[in-house]
């Protein structure tokens, strides 16, 4: 569970659990590069135990940036108006994704199913794959929805 203490803004620790569990939106994730300029990144995501959880190939820029800085801020939002969504910082642990279970949820979340070629293509290298956890360290949201609606 999200420590309330780390939470500022509109939103309370229950509505951003429930917009993490609910949203099918990428996170966007920043982390700093060995150049020491920052990546910005979208990823598919889960919520679970308090915790963003993302899938990444070995090899990608993503996983070598984090092996080696495991600190990244990350939003979830939509980027049409009116505008609201949740912003953090927070550690990353990296580890196997060993069964394909998470990797499926975040194909149904994001595609629907899992019988496109997509999907097909992204099950097919499940042993490649490492689980991102990002614990999140602190949270803001916003929700500018009324305000905008004109009312």
């Amino acid at each position: 569970m999200l420590e309330s203490n780390l939470i500022r803004g509109s939103w309370g620790r229950d509505a951003i659990e429930h917009f993490f569990s609910e949203t099918a939106i990428p996170t966007r994730l920043a982390c700093i590069g060995s150049d020491d300029f920052p990546r910005v990144v979208s990823l598919w995501f889960v919520y679970k135990d308090s915790k963003i959880l993302c899938v990444a190939h070995r090899s990608s820029e993503t996983i070598k940036i984090l092996e080696k800085n495991n600190k990244v801020g990350f939003e979830v939002a939509p980027n049409d108006p009116p505008y609201y969504g949740v912003r953090g910082q927070g550690k990353v642990d990296l580890s196997p994704l060993g069964t394909p279970e998470i990797l499926l949820e975040l194909i149904e979340r994001y595609l629907g199913d899992a019988n496109s070629s997509l999907a097909k293509w992204l099950l097919g290298r499940v042993e490649e794959e490492l689980l991102i956890s990002i614990r999140p360290l602190r949270l803001f949201s916003w929700d500018y929805r009324h305000r905008m609606s004109g009312k």
